[in-house]
């Protein structure tokens, strides 16, 4: 149970940065905001890793580093998609990619759930594309080229996820500080790649600072509900973050749900109440 509440809170805390990310985006610029959400994710890990010392090995900054490029890779095509106005349909595909791969790791690695737990494992995977998927989200031709990156950036955070849960809790934080300092890099190749501004310009832009400060609380919830669970129920109790940037969208800005994200938020509770009962 305590690993359900922990996940649950990791799901939280992705929601709202996420959400602030998002909101800080539409007034500021896309990729500014990115890089400084990712530098206020290495603030914080590095912070976690003074307060909380271990004693990594080799190995762990070899998953750290892997954990990193997923994450890098996640946030780039992320955003690329939706640069280009698709977030209708790379949102949904992108947050089912990053729950399903943590769940095959865990599978590969011996994970045996119980029966009532794969059930809610299940309904998890509807429950996130309903939720993600916008009203009315392109169906056109742009849409397929929106799937590609919904699933690359899905790859990339399912990367992420089963890379970190194969750290364990005794190499303490600075594996996870490697993991953020990767990340911080891959945003900064990715814009230049792509010929785009990074560097914040505006305070607004600065804001994404407190957007990563809160991912680096998801990603903490995330590795304790880790250690003390599976990780196959682990991530995707933590990939059921776009239920809480929904709800805040609607409490904040006055957004409406239409009916298939209703179902999907239904569909959230089943399967934390599925997995915390099995």
């Amino acid at each position: 149970m305590v690993a359900v509440v922990l996940a649950v809170a990791g799901a939280l805390a992705y929601g709202f940065s996420d959400f602030l990310g998002g909101v800080l985006s539409r007034r500021g610029s896309l990729w500014p905001t990115a890089l400084t959400a990712c530098a206020g994710g290495l603030v914080g890990t590095t912070a976690l890793a003074l307060a909380l010392p271990g004693s990594p090995h080799g190995a762990d900054f070899a998953w750290a580093a892997l954990a990193g490029l997923g994450n890098g890779a996640g946030t780039t095509f992320l955003y690329r998609g939706m640069a280009a106005g698709r977030m209708g349909v790379v949102a949904p595909v992108s947050a089912v990619g990053a729950a399903a791969i943590p769940v095959l790791a865990g599978v590969v690695t011996g994970e045996r759930p119980g029966l009532v737990v794969w059930l809610g494992i299940a309904v998890a995977f509807p429950a996130i594309w309903l939720v993600a998927r916008e009203h009315g989200a392109d169906s056109g031709p742009g849409a397929s080229s929106g799937t590609v990156d919904g699933v690359l950036a899905g790859v990339g955070f399912g990367v992420l996820f089963a890379a970190l849960g194969q750290i364990p809790a005794s190499a303490g934080y600075w594996p996870l500080t490697l993991n953020q300092a990767i990340s911080v890099l891959a945003v900064v190749a990715a814009a230049s790649v792509l010929r785009t501004p990074v560097l914040p310009r505006r305070l607004a832009d600065c804001g994404g600072l407190i957007s990563g400060l809160l991912a680096t609380l998801a990603v903490w919830c995330f590795l304790l509900a880790n250690e003390r669970g599976l990780l196959t129920v682990s991530a995707v109790l933590v990939s059921l973050y776009p239920a809480s940037t929904v709800l805040l969208a609607v409490a904040l800005l006055h957004e409406r749900i239409h009916r298939p994200q209703a179902a999907g938020l239904l569909l959230c509770g089943v399967t934390v109440a599925l997995v915390a009962v099995g």
